[in-house]
């Protein structure tokens, strides 16, 4: 599940705050066509903890839909975090409904919790027939290596994608018998790669998904340049916003998010447009316009 590039996708929206799969089209086609086989939905990137448990549902059944006739074989993650494991297996339920391959989530968001109850959420998230992957975001609750011991045992538990940026916790997630790891740090991806992890699962997939797979495929320090480049977009408007803004200018994605997040002003979305025109040949296009990602 975790092997080669997962993109978190965004969410496209067909109003502020209302997701939408009929919205989505233009980008999963580009996805498609650039290679992509795996998505992950709903993550940080995916806006997932703004979006409202009711229209989730949704959502995600009708990019799972195209995802089968687009990708046969391919892979739909879906991010089910919340802050308690009740919304969370909410989420689960509906994500299994929807034909989803696996789950992913971090520990219960807003609070700090104790080691057992970390363990809990996960064993609960067993219950609904899909593989789970571990989020680890230690903004919150940090996946510990008691806690990871835990998962371990887990049969449902397959792997970690860890945003942590420490590449010792990387070194001792890969050290866990039987555990896959993504990395998703994009500044340390040829890094994790190198060390052994078995993918990346990088925001910069959704504007430069070929990069991700050449990255994935072939790890080099200038690989990684490019991706720590292309992350300078962050400066300038940190944030899904920025992204959409991009996307939207290339026909794949409206720029609406969900509130309180804002559009990108003008001024910034032409800063945008001058970081990223150096990787022009890596970044994302309709499909019929010349390049899919490929």
């Amino acid at each position: 599940m975790l092997e080669g590039v997962v993109v978190p996708l965004v969410t496209p929206m067909s109003e502020p705050g209302i997701p939408s799969a009929a919205a989505a089209e233009p980008l999963l086609a580009a996805m498609a066509s650039a290679g992509i086989e795996r998505l992950m939905l709903l993550g940080s990137n995916g806006e997932g903890p703004l979006i409202p448990y009711d229209l989730a549902g949704e959502y995600v059944a009708g990019v799972v839909k195209q995802w089968r006739e687009l990708v046969p074989g391919g892979v739909i993650m879906v991010n089910v975090t919340a802050a308690g494991t009740q919304e969370s297996g909410r989420r689960a339920a509906d994500a299994a409904a929807a034909g989803a391959d696996a789950l992913v989530s971090s520990p219960p968001t807003f609070f700090r919790h104790r080691d057992d109850e970390v363990i809990a959420h996960f064993a609960a998230l067993g219950t609904y027939g899909l593989p789970v992957a571990a989020y680890n975001t230690p903004r919150s609750t940090p996946l510990n290596r008691a806690i990871v011991d835990a998962l371990v045992a887990m049969p449902h538990l397959i792997g970690v994608k860890d945003s942590s940026g420490d590449p010792s916790t990387v070194a001792s997630l890969l050290a866990a018998p039987g555990l896959q790891v993504s990395q998703g740090d994009e500044q340390h991806l040829a890094d994790a790669l190198r060390a052994g992890a078995h993918g990346i699962t990088p925001g910069i997939a959704n504007l430069a998904p070929r990069l991700a797979l050449e990255l994935a495929a072939d790890p080099t320090d200038h690989l990684q340049h490019l991706a720590t480049a292309l992350t300078a977009i962050h400066k300038i408007r940190p944030g899904v916003p920025t992204v959409k803004a991009l996307l939207h200018t290339r026909g794949l994605c409206p720029p609406h998010s969900s509130p309180p997040l804002t559009p990108c002003t003008p001024a910034e979305l032409n800063n945008l447009l001058q970081t990223v025109e150096p990787l022009e040949p890596y970044l994302i296009r309709q499909v019929g316009t010349g390049c899919g990602g490929r």
